[in-house]
């Protein structure tokens, strides 16, 4: 085995980490509790799955950080400039994750304050609740959506491409996705749709398999073995 094919396997790996990670923390620890109308009071009753999906937000951003210096070697031979735009493409989209995870934090500390002030002062620990959100929503549904995930995604992929490392449709498939999924952050922040509404979830979900199909195929497949360079 040589050192690309390790290479192919620690990024397909690191992909399914942080991409399992990001889901349970959303789907499963914070989006059930913060979207309750009550959610100051959920939060408090919840502070152990708000906290478990803070910390696999932060998860989520060093295996996507660690994927992109994991496959920063394989670009660099095709593109030097593009190898570079990708990780600190990723690196901007690990700060949003601890600002986001920050966020989620802050506010277990502030539904605890809310929970023995009285009635007289909810409307302050409500609104500082919302602006709470409002950045970790901001961030992740419309700055990450728009300005950093996609342009990610199309650098990846358009290296993919065009040093035909991965099949050719796989790595068309990506650059179809990102699109959709910017479209999606575009609707995101001019708020023509809710995120995670169905339309929302449709146009992002085409990338979001791509994904795992290429993180599967390079663990199982590794880089096109025909470009020698790879080897």
């Amino acid at each position: 085995m040589n050192t690309y094919r390790k290479t192919a396997i620690s990024v397909g790996v690191l992909f399914i980490i942080g991409t399992v990670a990001g889901l349970i923390s959303l789907g499963v620890f914070t989006d059930p509790i913060l979207s309750a109308p009550n959610y100051l009071a959920d939060v408090t009753a919840n502070e152990g799955k708000v906290i478990m999906g803070a910390l696999l937000e932060l998860v989520m951003g060093v295996a996507l950080v660690g994927m992109a210096l994991a496959v920063y070697p394989v670009l660099k031979k095709f593109s030097a400039p593009m190898a570079i735009g990708y990780f600190g493409a990723r690196i901007v989209e690990f700060v949003i994750y601890i600002i986001g995870a920050v966020s989620l934090l802050t506010l277990v500390t502030l539904s605890r304050e809310f929970a023995g002030a009285g009635a007289s002062n909810a409307s302050y620990f409500q609104a500082t609740g919302k602006l709470l959100l409002a950045v970790r929503d901001w961030g992740g549904h419309a700055v990450l959506d728009v300005a950093v995930f996609p342009l990610g995604a199309l650098i990846l992929n358009y290296v993919l491409y065009r040093a035909r490392l991965t099949p050719r449709w796989l790595s068309a498939g990506g650059l179809v996705g990102a699109v959709l999924y910017w479209a999606a952050g575009l609707l995101v922040m001019f708020e023509l749709i809710a995120p995670l509404e169905t339309i929302h979830v449709a146009l992002q979900a085409p990338l979001g398999v791509q994904e795992m199909v290429l993180a599967v195929w390079l663990i199982v497949k590794g880089f096109n073995p025909s470009r020698g360079d790879t080897q």
